[in-house]
């Protein structure tokens, strides 16, 4: 297996050789892709670093993070690499815990290793409030939108991707700012990807972020909100028509009904100073109640239905039975 390591370079400069010394033997090559940082961390590198795995990749306008890691996925994928792990170059991400991202992946258990820092209590300890709060809330949205509710910390950049997964991803539909991880899942979603969280702690030292939490939500909150329909449309309606979709039409027009007539109907009695009569309450309530059962089970199903057979494994199979067809 060849394991290949990208990190993304932006204002990393007094970190990353640090960062590249700690990377296990057994990883083949490693891609710093230097995002047209102000700092020169690409040229920094090639001039500091005598480890002959290091290829330095460079930008001539700043693409973002996922601007920077497409174009590494890209470089490994012609190199024929069967793994790729993304490893920051701020020192917030242990290299040591390579082997743990890899172990799924090699395992045929996953197709895609993440980070988490919730996992134990004592690795949050040392990360900011407003990191605890706002990943928790990109959390709980990242499982409607992706459709992995088995995981948490969506924006968590340690990851590892098996090349079957990598080769069926659309790199250039793919968010190239810090988007990018939970397009990322929203995308392995769609090709129905096995996604696992490996539980890793946050170092936070002297590094300067570049991701401001206010600023991130509000530009995240469209993105998931188109992400999410994308994935019910595709889902549910493009690629099958089953009982969660006729819950997801039925359950959804009933709610809807249900809510409109029922302020309708409470604005007009308050209008007219008079109490709705009983027939009026039951033509709301009713269709509420149903609507809301209705996409209580279309959940259900939908947190039944997260990827379980890895694509590297199907991938396996086929190669074998055409393998085995040809003889």
């Amino acid at each position: 297996m060849k394991i290949f390591v990208i990190i993304p370079a932006f204002k990393v400069k007094e970190h990353i050789a640090a960062v590249i010394e700690k990377i296990p033997v057994n990883v083949e090559s490693i891609y710093v892709v230097d995002d047209c940082c102000p700092d020169k961390s690409g040229a920094y590198v090639k001039s500091k670093s005598s480890d002959p795995r290091v290829e330095v990749l460079f930008h001539d306008e700043n693409k973002g993070v996922g601007g920077a890691m497409k174009t590494g996925y890209l470089h490994a994928l012609k190199n024929n690499a069967d793994v790729c792990i993304k490893l920051d170059g701020d020192g917030q991400m242990n290299p040591a815990l390579i082997p743990k991202f890899l172990q799924p992946i090699l395992d045929g258990k996953a197709d895609y290793t993440k980070g988490n820092r919730f996992h134990r209590i004592e690795s949050l300890e040392s990360m900011p409030f407003t990191r605890k709060f706002g990943n928790a809330c990109l959390s709980l949205i990242n499982k409607f939108t992706s459709g992995y509710w088995n995981i948490m910390d969506p924006t968590n950049g340690f990851t590892a991707i098996h090349r079957s997964a990598l080769e069926e991803l659309p790199l250039e539909k793919i968010n190239d700012r810090y988007f990018f991880e939970s397009d990322m899942l929203f995308r392995l979603g769609t090709i129905r990807a096995v996604v696992k969280d490996i539980a890793m702690d946050s170092v936070y030292g002297d590094e300067e972020s570049n991701l401001k939490i206010g600023t991130t939500i509000r530009e995240f909150i469209p993105l998931y909100f188109k992400s999410f329909w994308k994935r019910v449309f595709y889902t549910y309606f493009l690629r099958d028509f089953n009982a969660a979709s006729l819950e997801t039409v039925i359950g959804g027009s009933l709610f809807t009904f249900g809510l409109v007539f029922g302020i309708q109907s409470w604005v007009a009695s308050s209008a007219q100073n008079e109490l709705a009569s009983t027939g009026t309450v039951m033509l709301s309530v009713v269709p509420l109640i149903m609507g809301f059962q209705l996409l209580l089970s279309a959940l259900h199903f939908d947190i039944e239905n997260t990827p379980k057979e890895p694509i590297q494994n199907s991938n396996f199979k086929s190669n074998t039975e055409s393998s085995f067809k040809s003889e």
